[in-house]
């Protein structure tokens, strides 16, 4: 390949060295162009070769045997150029693919550097110490806010105000009066009659008085 095209894209005949200005994005664009211009070169160094190949063939059949030694100078010389071309490619497309991970690393590395200034930066403002302090206050803040609740929630006054003996009397009562209403409630009781009792103790007397009589 000729060097005026290195110097094309890279380039190298320039009196100023800008090579520290290249960024690794603007480096790989750089080998990606040449592997491009070098592929079609690749496939136009095949295509010589094939036209020399028939062309040696077709002067042999002529019984042109300069014409095909000729041919097949230029064929090997093709075949050598093609041969140089994909060691070339090789290294660039090598070092194209180094390029690229050298640069997906820095940019891992660089966002891991930020991430770690920024961590280191918000633990500036934590200490280990105060974190402790501060769950030790919310544990006793809950615990007061409970004893609150349940205070809030407990009924107004004390049962130890009211003796049980008393209770008990009081609900024995409340039996009695309930008794009571429910005998008011059902109201006097019937009359029963006395006829067929009256009846039965005048026949008693009867039976008696004849007894006595036969006795005597």
């Amino acid at each position: 390949m000729p060097i005026n095209a290195f110097q094309r894209i890279f380039d190298f005949g320039s009196k100023k060295d800008d090579t520290k200005n290249v960024s690794s994005s603007d480096a790989i664009k750089r080998l990606s162009d040449v592997e491009e211009m070098l592929n079609k070169k690749q496939q136009h160094l095949e295509s010589q070769i094939e036209e020399e190949k028939t062309t040696a063939i077709r002067c042999s059949k002529q019984g042109n045997k300069r014409g095909a030694l000729m041919a097949l100078k230029r064929k090997k010389k093709f075949e050598k150029t093609l041969l140089q071309l994909d060691g070339t490619l090789t290294t660039l497309e090598t070092q194209r693919e180094y390029l690229q991970n050298a640069s997906t690393n820095m940019d891992v590395l660089h966002v891991m550097r930020q991430a770690a200034s920024a961590l280191k930066k918000t633990n500036q403002n934590l200490d280990v110490d105060q974190v402790h302090d501060l769950m030790d206050d919310l544990a006793e803040q809950h615990s007061v806010a409970e004893e609150i609740a349940n205070a809030i929630s407990s009924p107004i006054g004390s049962s130890d105000l009211y003796n049980d003996a008393d209770l008990e009397r009081e609900l024995e009562l409340l039996g009695e009066e309930e008794i009571k209403d429910d005998m008011m409630k059902i109201g006097p009781l019937p009359d029963v009659p006395i006829q067929t009792t009256t009846i039965k103790t005048n026949n008693q007397s009867e039976e008696l008085r004849q007894l006595e009589a036969w006795a005597q």
